[in-house]
């Protein structure tokens, strides 16, 4: 069942049309990634990572049911205001569930059952591919029903954030310290967050947050919304949220109303306090909100900054964080300030800290100075993140899911990716 008729024609057809030449390193493992939202939302971490291991094996992205209400609303036409089909890679397939298993929460029997029949119908685009071996992969504490609903050889975790969202440290739900326990295999993407939970389950990797290098690195013509705008030009480019430091923003542009403020990006869930805030701040003269951007634009937003941002407040929820923009604006060579939360402190070599409204001003004007883009620091910055390319990353998660199913599996896949390399 699908959703809607065209994209579930994309995700079928996908199945019966797959050429096996192009099959997967190891084509025998299927990936079944259960994912809190679309594959044609917001481009986010578990975008990356799936897209690219699905080089390595076949991948199912199971995009979460709707509520009965919604999936029957229209008859099963599109919503209003439905995102549009994003391609996928070849070897991944987006399972959308359809309005015959709608997500229920009660009577408990009949929404397992629904959940069940969900799964089925995912693996089964996996078994039809040839996949002996399944990996259930899981990107949220709610999905670990699932653990029980449906056979599998391996399951793993993948911490992408601090899930409380709370400003305010909170321990470990039990429900997420249970979830730890029992997967075979955890993934957690910040240093904070590996202290914090990085002993619950003894086959826990850590895997930083990364960058398409060559896509941030290759010089790019500048955006024509750019070219109106006057330099030196501080960006940020990202989600606009609350984690954002209005306050300090509204402060430098006040301070420095001879650079041009830039940020690039949708609004999310901002509250009222800084809904106000990034109301008072488009209303200046020398700050330019440009909105959201398709994924593959933003490089050139970065590179025709003269300095990237990440201005976060410090709080319970951002000392977890571990910010993808990082390694994207260090691979445009570009001169880097944040906040001094945990996941930036290890690159201070590259990144400036600043926390208070002096030495952001300060951070700024430095990095405005010939000096700080000489070729030098430019190549340092570069370094740190060619490092951190998501090639890199994605083969360390699927070699560790290969070690994880067994030794043969380690040694086919330790044989191919050579091979691969010659």
């Amino acid at each position: 069942g699908d959703v809607y008729k065209r994209q579930g024609k994309l995700s079928y057809s996908h199945t019966l049309n797959h050429d096996p030449a192009n099959s997967p390193l190891l084509s025998d493992i299927g990936v079944l990634a259960l994912i809190p939202d679309e594959w044609e939302g917001v481009w986010q971490v578990r975008h990356q990572v799936l897209s690219r291991l699905s080089k390595y094996f076949h991948v199912t992205w199971v995009t979460p049911a709707q509520e009965w209400r919604k999936a029957w609303h229209w008859w099963g036409a599109p919503l209003p205001g439905s995102l549009p089909v994003r391609p996928t890679p070849e070897n991944m397939m987006v399972y959308r569930p359809g309005k015959l298993l709608p997500k229920l929460y009660k009577p408990h029997l009949l929404a397992s059952f629904l959940d069940r029949k969900r799964l089925a119908q995912a693996v089964k685009l996996l078994r039809d591919r040839g996949c002996r071996k399944i990996i259930l992969y899981l990107w949220r504490p709610g999905f670990q029903t699932a653990l029980d609903q449906v056979k599998h050889d391996l399951s793993c975790y993948h911490i992408d954030d601090e899930y409380s969202f709370s400003e305010i440290e909170q321990p470990v739900s039990e429900d997420e310290r249970r979830l730890i326990s029992r997967v075979g295999q955890v993934f957690i993407h910040s240093p904070a967050l590996l202290n914090k939970k990085g002993s619950l389950n003894s086959h826990t990797t850590f895997v930083p947050n990364g960058v398409d290098f060559l896509a941030h690195a290759v010089p790019r013509s500048e955006p024509e919304d750019l070219k109106a705008i006057h330099h030196p030009r501080v960006g940020y480019i990202g989600v606009i949220k609350s984690q954002l430091d209005f306050d300090l923003l509204v402060s430098l542009a006040s301070r420095h109303q001879n650079w041009s403020f830039v940020l690039v990006g949708p609004r999310n869930r901002l509250n009222e306090h800084d809904t106000q805030l990034a109301e008072r701040l488009s209303q200046m003269a020398n700050v330019y909100f440009l909105g959201g951007k398709p994924v593959e634009v933003l490089p050139a937003y970065m590179q025709h900054m003269d300095v990237c941002i990440m201005c976060y407040r410090i709080d319970g929820y951002t000392k977890y964080i571990y910010p993808v923009k990082l390694h994207e604006y260090l691979a445009t060579g570009r001169p880097v300030i944040g906040a001094p939360i945990d996941s930036l402190r290890a690159f201070s070599e590259v990144v400036t800290l600043a926390q208070s409204t002096d030495e952001w001003s300060a951070a700024l004007s430095a990095s405005l100075q010939s000096d700080a883009n000489a070729k030098e620091r430019l190549d340092a910055r570069q370094m740190v993140a060619r490092r951190h390319d998501w090639e890199f990353l994605v083969q360390l998660i699927a070699s560790t899911m290969c070690s994880r199913l067994g030794e043969t599996y380690h040694d086919r896949f330790e044989h191919i990716v050579r091979q691969s390399v010659c």
